[in-house]
Protein backbone atom coordinates (compact mmCIF):
# COMPACT_ATOMS: atom_id res chain seq x y z
CA UNK A 1 0.00 0.00 0.00
CA UNK A 2 2.55 2.23 1.19
CA UNK A 3 4.94 1.40 -1.65
CA UNK A 4 2.29 2.08 -3.90
CA UNK A 5 1.00 5.50 -2.80
CA UNK A 6 4.27 6.92 -0.52
CA UNK A 7 6.67 7.13 -2.61
CA UNK A 8 6.23 10.91 -4.06
CA UNK A 9 6.20 12.80 -0.70
CA UNK A 10 8.85 11.35 0.54
CA UNK A 11 10.76 12.07 -3.18
CA UNK A 12 11.21 15.49 -1.47
CA UNK A 13 13.58 14.50 0.75
CA UNK A 14 15.28 11.41 -0.81
CA UNK A 15 15.82 12.95 -4.08
CA UNK A 16 18.19 15.82 -2.90
CA UNK A 17 20.19 12.77 -1.06
CA UNK A 18 19.77 10.72 -3.75
CA UNK A 19 22.17 13.91 -5.86
CA UNK A 20 24.33 14.45 -3.22
CA UNK A 21 25.51 10.60 -3.05
CA UNK A 22 25.49 10.54 -6.95
CA UNK A 23 27.95 14.21 -6.51
CA UNK A 24 30.01 11.84 -3.85
CA UNK A 25 30.77 9.19 -6.14
CA UNK A 26 28.44 6.31 -4.53
CA UNK A 27 26.97 3.84 -6.56
CA UNK A 28 23.15 2.63 -6.34
CA UNK A 29 24.39 -0.74 -5.42
CA UNK A 30 27.25 0.53 -3.11
CA UNK A 31 24.09 2.36 -1.33
CA UNK A 32 22.22 -0.87 -1.12
CA UNK A 33 24.88 -3.10 0.54
CA UNK A 34 25.96 -0.68 2.82
CA UNK A 35 22.46 0.29 3.90
CA UNK A 36 21.81 -3.45 4.24
CA UNK A 37 24.88 -4.26 6.32
CA UNK A 38 24.32 -1.36 8.65
CA UNK A 39 20.57 -2.04 8.86
CA UNK A 40 21.40 -6.16 10.07
CA UNK A 41 24.30 -4.41 12.54
CA UNK A 42 21.66 -2.21 14.21
CA UNK A 43 19.01 -4.89 14.45
CA UNK A 44 21.48 -7.72 15.87
CA UNK A 45 23.29 -5.37 18.36
CA UNK A 46 20.42 -3.03 19.45
CA UNK A 47 17.70 -5.37 20.01
CA UNK A 48 19.27 -8.43 21.88
CA UNK A 49 21.07 -6.09 23.87
CA UNK A 50 17.41 -4.35 25.02
CA UNK A 51 18.45 -0.84 22.98
CA UNK A 52 15.26 -0.87 21.37
CA UNK A 53 14.23 3.11 20.89
CA UNK A 54 18.00 3.68 19.64
CA UNK A 55 17.13 0.23 17.33
CA UNK A 56 14.00 1.63 15.81
CA UNK A 57 15.44 4.85 15.30
CA UNK A 58 18.23 4.04 13.63
CA UNK A 59 16.39 1.19 11.53
CA UNK A 60 14.06 3.24 10.36
CA UNK A 61 16.41 6.25 9.21
CA UNK A 62 18.82 3.89 7.41
CA UNK A 63 15.65 1.68 6.10
CA UNK A 64 15.35 5.04 3.85
CA UNK A 65 18.34 3.85 1.73
CA UNK A 66 15.72 1.38 0.58
CA UNK A 67 14.41 4.26 -1.53
CA UNK A 68 17.30 6.07 -2.18
CA UNK A 69 19.34 3.23 -4.31
CA UNK A 70 16.23 3.16 -6.70
CA UNK A 71 15.96 6.97 -7.07
CA UNK A 72 19.92 6.88 -7.95
CA UNK A 73 19.37 3.94 -10.21
CA UNK A 74 16.95 6.11 -12.08
CA UNK A 75 18.20 9.34 -12.27
CA UNK A 76 21.61 7.29 -13.46
CA UNK A 77 21.14 4.49 -16.06
CA UNK A 78 17.49 4.15 -14.96
CA UNK A 79 18.61 0.76 -12.92
CA UNK A 80 19.47 -2.62 -13.94
CA UNK A 81 17.95 -6.23 -14.04
CA UNK A 82 21.32 -7.01 -11.53
CA UNK A 83 20.61 -3.85 -9.40
CA UNK A 84 16.95 -5.00 -8.58
CA UNK A 85 17.77 -8.39 -8.00
CA UNK A 86 20.34 -6.74 -5.81
CA UNK A 87 18.07 -5.19 -3.96
CA UNK A 88 14.97 -7.39 -3.36
CA UNK A 89 17.78 -10.19 -1.99
CA UNK A 90 18.75 -7.13 0.51
CA UNK A 91 15.25 -6.52 1.05
CA UNK A 92 14.91 -10.27 2.86
CA UNK A 93 18.07 -10.69 4.52
CA UNK A 94 16.86 -7.51 6.27
CA UNK A 95 13.47 -8.31 7.08
CA UNK A 96 14.91 -11.77 8.34
CA UNK A 97 17.83 -9.96 10.70
CA UNK A 98 15.30 -7.95 12.31
CA UNK A 99 12.35 -10.35 12.96
CA UNK A 100 15.42 -12.71 14.05
CA UNK A 101 16.12 -10.42 16.13
CA UNK A 102 12.80 -9.27 17.53
CA UNK A 103 12.08 -13.21 18.17
CA UNK A 104 15.67 -13.69 20.05
CA UNK A 105 14.52 -10.91 22.50
CA UNK A 106 10.95 -12.33 22.98
CA UNK A 107 12.82 -15.83 24.37
CA UNK A 108 15.74 -14.29 26.09
CA UNK A 109 15.37 -11.05 27.57
CA UNK A 110 11.55 -11.06 27.60
CA UNK A 111 11.00 -14.30 28.43
CA UNK A 112 7.49 -13.88 26.39
CA UNK A 113 5.02 -16.52 26.09
CA UNK A 114 5.40 -19.05 23.28
CA UNK A 115 2.18 -18.26 21.33
CA UNK A 116 4.26 -14.25 21.09
CA UNK A 117 7.53 -16.83 20.04
CA UNK A 118 5.03 -18.51 17.62
CA UNK A 119 3.92 -14.99 16.31
CA UNK A 120 7.03 -14.11 15.22
CA UNK A 121 7.49 -16.88 13.75
CA UNK A 122 4.55 -16.22 11.41
CA UNK A 123 5.40 -12.97 10.93
CA UNK A 124 9.45 -13.73 10.03
CA UNK A 125 7.82 -16.58 7.37
CA UNK A 126 4.95 -14.64 6.12
CA UNK A 127 7.38 -11.39 5.48
CA UNK A 128 9.31 -13.95 3.14
CA UNK A 129 6.23 -15.79 1.63
CA UNK A 130 4.28 -12.55 0.92
CA UNK A 131 6.96 -11.25 -1.54
CA UNK A 132 8.15 -14.42 -3.17
CA UNK A 133 4.48 -14.91 -3.67
CA UNK A 134 4.65 -11.17 -6.03
CA UNK A 135 8.18 -12.31 -7.70
CA UNK A 136 6.46 -15.41 -9.04
CA UNK A 137 3.62 -14.30 -9.79
CA UNK A 138 5.45 -11.31 -11.85
CA UNK A 139 7.71 -13.93 -13.24
CA UNK A 140 4.81 -16.19 -14.53
CA UNK A 141 3.64 -12.53 -16.05
CA UNK A 142 0.74 -11.30 -13.40
CA UNK A 143 0.09 -8.14 -12.58
CA UNK A 144 0.98 -8.27 -8.98
CA UNK A 145 0.28 -4.51 -7.35
CA UNK A 146 -0.36 -3.28 -4.00
CA UNK A 147 -1.50 -5.33 -0.60
CA UNK A 148 -2.52 -4.75 2.89
CA UNK A 149 0.85 -5.48 4.32
CA UNK A 150 4.00 -4.93 1.95
CA UNK A 151 7.21 -4.18 3.42
CA UNK A 152 6.57 -0.43 4.43
CA UNK A 153 4.05 -1.40 6.40
CA UNK A 154 5.52 -4.21 7.90
CA UNK A 155 8.88 -1.96 8.94
CA UNK A 156 6.56 0.82 10.01
CA UNK A 157 4.07 -1.49 12.19
CA UNK A 158 7.60 -3.75 13.68
CA UNK A 159 9.58 -0.77 14.64
CA UNK A 160 6.86 1.41 16.52
CA UNK A 161 5.95 -1.96 18.46
CA UNK A 162 9.73 -1.97 18.89
CA UNK A 163 10.08 2.04 19.55
CA UNK A 164 6.94 1.59 22.38
CA UNK A 165 8.59 -1.00 23.92
CA UNK A 166 11.49 1.02 24.52
CA UNK A 167 9.68 3.79 25.85
CA UNK A 168 8.19 1.54 27.98
CA UNK A 169 5.30 0.76 26.98
CA UNK A 170 3.76 -2.70 27.83
CA UNK A 171 3.62 -5.39 25.04
CA UNK A 172 3.85 -3.01 22.39
CA UNK A 173 6.21 -5.63 20.39
CA UNK A 174 3.81 -8.35 21.02
CA UNK A 175 0.43 -6.04 19.79
CA UNK A 176 2.48 -5.47 16.76
CA UNK A 177 3.33 -8.35 16.04
CA UNK A 178 -0.21 -10.17 16.33
CA UNK A 179 -1.16 -6.95 13.77
CA UNK A 180 1.11 -8.29 11.44
CA UNK A 181 0.30 -12.11 12.03
CA UNK A 182 -2.88 -11.38 10.66
CA UNK A 183 -2.24 -8.41 8.16
CA UNK A 184 0.21 -10.80 7.08
CA UNK A 185 -1.98 -13.58 6.12
CA UNK A 186 -4.40 -11.46 4.92
CA UNK A 187 -2.17 -10.44 2.54
CA UNK A 188 -0.79 -13.86 1.42
CA UNK A 189 -4.41 -15.02 0.55
CA UNK A 190 -5.21 -11.44 -1.20
CA UNK A 191 -1.70 -12.07 -3.21
CA UNK A 192 -2.75 -15.56 -3.97
CA UNK A 193 -6.79 -14.79 -4.87
CA UNK A 194 -5.01 -12.08 -7.29
CA UNK A 195 -3.33 -14.18 -9.09
CA UNK A 196 -5.49 -17.00 -9.33
CA UNK A 197 -8.29 -14.54 -11.28
CA UNK A 198 -5.25 -12.87 -13.54
CA UNK A 199 -4.82 -17.02 -14.31
CA UNK A 200 -8.50 -18.24 -15.02
CA UNK A 201 -9.29 -14.63 -16.77
CA UNK A 202 -6.46 -15.51 -19.23
CA UNK A 203 -7.30 -18.86 -19.57
CA UNK A 204 -11.15 -18.41 -20.26
CA UNK A 205 -10.53 -14.98 -22.50
CA UNK A 206 -11.24 -16.20 -26.24
CA UNK A 207 -8.16 -14.94 -28.20
CA UNK A 208 -9.30 -11.92 -30.56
Amino acid sequence: MLSVHGRKPAAVVVEPVAKLFLKMGLTPNVVTIVGTLVTIAIAVVCIPLDHLFAAAVLSGLFAAFDMLDGTMARMTTGGSKFGATLDASCDRITDGALFSAILYWLVYVDNARPIHVVACLIVLVSSQVISYIKARGEASGFKMVGGLIERPERLIIGLAGIGLEGLGVPDAIEIALWILVFGSIFTVIQRMVQAARQDTKARFTPDL
